[in-house]
């Protein structure tokens, strides 16, 4: 059990718990997040929002029970966290690149510490972030506040504004649907794009199948191979 160190509401159903984790987690990692009431029985896989050694921070949608709970959790209170788990977003590797970072709703969730560590490690590289909600909400705030500059797009497809010939690399979180459009509009160019998939998740180190993937080199367990993949390697067919 750690402490909540606060839970702020940023729109509609969506609120951002801080909580009293020190363990540094990779970008695009998760933790397997509850209360300890022990209802609902399965923990709900997190991606890591924000973390910097003494803190780590969840962006959160509210759609069950479980979810619900969490957002009910004031300072103070008890959460219990297992992770970091997963394998995470890679960084990049060699020359000066311009990257691009397109998150779709609560898929938005993974990039700001992606961001981050993109900054830290490699401060030359051009990183560009876009991200896509059907309503209005402070997601993309919280981005500009962290420093970064962000284009956000309410309603319709922000896949189909994205100057995809401009980048050497290409991070992408959302709905599946949306993924799919990513990989539609870069298969035929040649810089690798990693996609973050969603999946429901009993247990997250893997022991349960529950969260399997077909992909092109066979069934992978979203939770321990992923959820992080190469876009060609599940969306091949």
């Amino acid at each position: 059990m750690v402490k909540v160190v606060a839970n702020i509401p940023v729109g509609p159903g969506v609120f951002l718990l801080k909580c009293q984790e020190p363990t540094v987690a990779n970008p695009g990692q998760f933790y397997m997040v509850r209360t300890k009431l022990g209802f609902p029985l399965l923990s709900r896989p997190l991606s890591v929002f924000h973390c910097d050694g003494k803190e780590t921070h969840f962006l959160c949608q509210v759609l069950g029970e479980g979810t619900k709970m969490l957002e009910s959790l004031t300072e103070g209170m008890d959460v219990l966290l297992e992770g970091p788990y997963g394998e995470g977003f890679p960084l990049p590797k060699g020359e000066k690149k311009t990257i691009g970072l397109l998150g779709g709703g609560m898929g938005a969730a993974p990039l700001l510490l992606l961001a981050k560590r993109l900054r830290e490690e490699r401060p030359k590289d051009q990183v560009e972030i876009y991200l896509g909600f059907q309503r209005d909400q402070d997601i993309g705030d919280l981005f500009q506040e962290a420093g970064f500059q962000v284009t956000v797009q309410l309603g319709g497809r922000i896949t189909e504004s994205i100057p995809y010939e401009r980048f050497d690399m290409l991070y992408s979180c959302g709905p599946e649907a949306m993924m799919k459009r990513i990989h539609e509009h870069t298969k035929s160019l040649a810089y690798p794009v990693y996609v973050s998939l969603e999946k429901h998740m009993a247990c997250g180190v893997g022991a349960c199948l529950g969260c399997t993937q077909k992909t092109k080199s066979g069934q992978k367990r979203v939770c321990k191979e992923g959820p992080v993949f190469l876009s060609k390697e599940v969306f091949y067919e």
